[in-house]
């Protein structure tokens, strides 16, 4: 806002205008104010104390300026957008053309380099003139540029009043004309003229100045109107933009209308100048002859996130400008922040990379298109750099528009953050929620490879270690498997390996684990710590959270709250610093390697094959789907950066992204998830190329857990004095058919080598004897009656053959020496028998054996 002139009203109040300004006059005169006695502030008579106990100075002070927000493109650093109170830049004498200098002299105070800040002749000038006007000073020429200078210093003091009411009764306040007003601008003027200098007046008037149009100081009027910098102007550019400051509403150049008004000003400013000697004849007229059409190049200014051209980069520059009450780089306090923040003149230079929010922008909206109409479907691609919180891409398939006007493809709320951040209440995070428990899996000392059994049952889980209600959860594909690796229900997602985890765990320490690693609710509430928490289905979490775990987990253990801002460099080229990193080791280095290791496997073996670039750079990763698969994530992190994709309902009906066939590629939206999460991740890749993780320390990878040992062929109490000594539990698990003698032990579940924890149960299984037979006595026979009595005892005639001769008489040849098996040995029923003959007394074949 600026002070402007007010249009006569009636002869009573030019009448009192006169007077007022006469009375002015006269007290100017009484006390002896000339140039030279106001500059050295003296005074006639102690009659005026009215006027002494007037404060004498008033400061410049720092005007309201634009804020620029650049981001690295191409490894540069780059304007992207502009925020701010007021449209203005402000400028160093050297930055304003000789035009717009004498064009404001010439225009507004011609004796402005000989009063001392208040003109005498021009008081008693302009209260003659107010015979016509309605108040103080209407007709104009009663005020010097330091006069007008102090008035719109008070009125850009009270826009940096925070209270709405307060600023507005203060700028209410500043714009008053009544005499006393008039007496306080003098007295400021007048103590002005005393701490700076004429140029120094003169600038600050430039750039304080409002030429309407939302548009403050010489620089931003004259890129709005001119499209060109204040430096560069012509004498009737300058005199048009000077022209309108007495009525900035009516006189602007925004639009053709107001051109006629604006000319009749500018062309008596323009004869001003010649008369002045800033010009002469000829330039003289060829300005006047310019048509002001001619020259005006209407520019709208960029404010504002909604207006960043930048693909993608709408709600990363919303983002910034909701923290900028958490930059303490900018004051100690909220208030003084704010403040700082609108007065302007900073360049923000933030954390984000333009290149790589463009490509995932431009592949949302391939993938996870706004305008779908089957649903209101809102997606986000979230990267965040391990082991700094720098937020490098924030982007969402929606356009950022504050207007609610019914477009699905626009909205002011941001989903990639928390309520107070952007509107939004998060999303269930789904079985994204499971390196938690895996990360306290570890902590408790398990190890990866340990099995546990996945059975689908009731679980009894304990919070705080109090056991809650029974609980029955599904797998997502309806399997119903039995003992599996954490390796592999961690890559396949399978829910009752999980639930068996936790039920061996307490579910306060995996909310712990999740805390530690910033994990909190969008709408502000505590993480969840009942049963079904563990899987992602309790609690709304904001996409940028889940980014900056995962960050944490690649960064070994390293927890960096996210950070947007850099450095700030104030209006002086003073670096004042960026956003102060946070950050804490929540997790062990080595329990963090452990869990990336078990991570690795989502692409390989898991629920995300199909979603790496495939140049060779390691990743972990997680996939995630709510229970009515209304919201879809896939989570993956290099030891660099860390980027969270999620799809979901946004608003209105819930609808399951597996039923709605997705733009491209022809696969549903949860199916395509993969592919979209390679086209954002092959690009971000090539700047923040990860290196391998670190190795496992093998000790984690086992854990506690015990072998179970090979017990085939053991006895029932051998099983169970075995199996004691490692403290694994014994289980009966029925006879089954063998060869071995019924009652030994022929098989176990889990089978021999697999790990698990103290304590687990193994099922061993005992021969029914079914499977065996003894070897019948056949000595003395033919080979023919042989194989019919082997036979008859249940093996194969078939796998009855002649092995070998021993000596013979002359009289037992070919006949059945021994067996092998011997005679009454209990063997397999498939088992090969062979049979040795008697041969002739060497032990030879006597030949014709049959």
């Amino acid at each position: 806002m600026s002070a402007q002139k007010s249009k006569p009203t009636s002869v009573i109040g030019a009448l009192f205008g006169f007077v007022g300004f006469s009375v002015l006059a006269g007290l100017l005169v009484t006390i002896g104010v000339t140039p030279a006695i106001a500059v050295a502030g003296m005074t006639a008579s102690s009659t005026i104390g009215v006027f002494e106990s007037i404060p004498e100075y008033i400061e410049i002070g720092k005007l309201q300026q634009r804020n620029t927000l650049y981001a690295k493109q191409g490894g540069q650093d780059v304007p992207f957008a502009t925020l701010y109170s007021e449209n203005r830049v402000e400028l160093k004498w050297d930055q304003v053309s000789q035009s717009l200098k004498d064009a404001v002299v010439a225009g507004e105070d011609r004796r402005f380099y000989e009063h001392g800040g208040v003109d005498v002749t021009s008081l008693v000038r302009a209260g003659v003139g107010s015979l016509g006007g309605g108040e103080l000073g209407a007709s104009g020429g009663g005020s010097t540029l330091t006069m007008q200078l102090v008035r719109n210093i008070r009125i850009a003091q009270s826009q940096l009043i925070a209270d709405p009411d307060e600023r507005d009764a203060a700028y209410k306040d500043a714009i008053k004309t009544t005499i006393d007003r008039k007496l306080e601008e003098m007295k400021f003027a007048i103590g002005l003229e005393k701490k700076y200098t004429k140029d120094e007046i003169l600038l600050a008037y430039l750039n304080i100045a409002y030429f309407g149009d939302q548009t403050y100081g010489v620089q931003a009027a004259a890129q709005h109107y001119y499209n060109k910098d204040a430096s560069d102007l012509s004498n009737q550019e300058a005199a048009s933009l000077i022209a309108i400051v007495q009525y900035p509403d009516t006189r602007n150049l925004s639009t053709p209308e107001k051109y006629e008004g604006n000319k009749a000003r500018r062309d008596v400013i323009l004869k001003s100048m010649y008369a002045e000697g800033f010009i002469d004849k000829e330039t003289e007229e060829v300005s006047l002859a310019t048509d002001v059409a001619s020259y005006v190049v209407l520019t709208a200014p960029t404010q504002g996130c909604a207006a960043v051209t930048a693909p993608g980069a709408q709600y990363f520059c919303d983002f910034v400008k909701k923290n900028i009450k958490n930059l303490a780089v900018l004051g100690s306090t909220e208030e003084e922040r704010l403040s700082n923040w609108n007065t302007g003149g900073l360049n923000v230079y933030t954390t984000l990379d333009l290149d790589l929010t463009s490509n995932a922008k431009s592949q949302l909206d391939q993938w996870a298109p706004a305008s779908e109409t089957r649903v209101r479907l809102g997606s986000v691609v979230d990267s965040v750099e391990a082991g700094t919180g720098r937020v490098v891409v924030m982007t969402q398939n929606t356009t950022f528009s504050e207007l609610d006007n019914g477009d699905r493809t626009q909205t002011s709320v941001n989903f990639s953050t928390d309520r107070d951040y952007g509107g939004s209440t998060g999303f269930q995070p789904g079985s994204t929620f499971k390196p938690f428990t895996l990360i306290d899996w570890i902590e408790q000392g398990h190890g990866i490879t340990e099995s546990v059994d996945a059975t689908p049952r009731t679980f009894y889980l304990k919070a705080d270690g109090q056991r809650q209600a029974g609980w029955a959860p599904k797998n997502d594909d309806g399997s119903k498997p039995g003992q599996m690796a954490v390796t592999t229900a961690t890559a396949q997602s399978v829910n009752t390996a999980y639930a068996s985890m936790a039920s061996k765990l307490d579910l306060n320490d995996i909310r712990d684990v999740a805390q530690r690693l910033g994990v909190h609710r969008a709408d502000g509430g505590e993480i969840s710590n009942f049963p079904s928490s563990i899987l992602g289905t309790a609690d709304e979490i904001a996409p940028l959270t889940m980014a900056t775990a995962y960050a944490a987990i690649a960064a070994g253990g390293k927890y960096c709250a996210p950070i947007v801002v850099d450095n700030i460099v104030n209006d002086d080229g003073v670096a004042l610093g960026g956003q102060a990193q946070e950050c804490s080791q929540a997790v062990e280095p080595e329990v963090a390697a452990a869990a990336a290791k078990a991570m690795s496997g989502l692409w390989s073996n898991g629920t995300g094959r199909g979603a790496l670039p495939g140049d060779g750079i390691e990743e972990i990763g997680k996939t995630g789907t709510t229970d009515k698969k209304e919201s879809i994530w896939i989570i993956g992190a290099t030891t660099k950066l860390a980027t969270a994709i999620w799809q979901g309902n946004w608003t209105g009906p819930k609808v399951n992204l597996r039923s709605i066939g997705s733009p491209i590629k022809g696969g549903n939206y949860a199916a395509t998830r993969a592919q979209l999460f390679k086209a954002v991740q092959t690009v971000n890749n090539t700047v923040y190329p990860g290196t391998d993780f670190p190795e496992a320390n093998s000790r984690l990878v086992r854990g506690s857990g015990v072998s179970v040992p090979e017990l085939s062929g053991s006895s029932v109490s051998a099983a169970q004095t075995m199996l004691k000594g490692l403290n694994l539990v014994y289980a009966d698990g029925g006879t089954q058919p063998s060869a071995l003698p019924a009652g030994q032990v022929v098989a176990s579940d889990p089978v021999p080598g697999t790990v698990l924890s103290k304590g687990a149960t193994v099922t061993v299984f005992t021969s029914d004897g079914s499977g065996a037979a003894a070897i019948p006595d056949v000595r003395g026979q033919s080979i023919a009656n042989s194989k019919t009595a082997i036979a008859a005892a249940g093996f194969s005639a078939d796998k009855v053959a002649v092995t070998g001769f021993a000596a013979g008489d002359g009289k037992n040849q070919c006949r059945v020496a021994a067996t092998d098996p011997a005679a009454g040995t209990s063997v397999a029923k498939d088992s090969a028998i062979g049979l040795t003959l008697y041969g002739n007394p060497q032990g030879a074949d006597p030949g014709g054996c049959k």
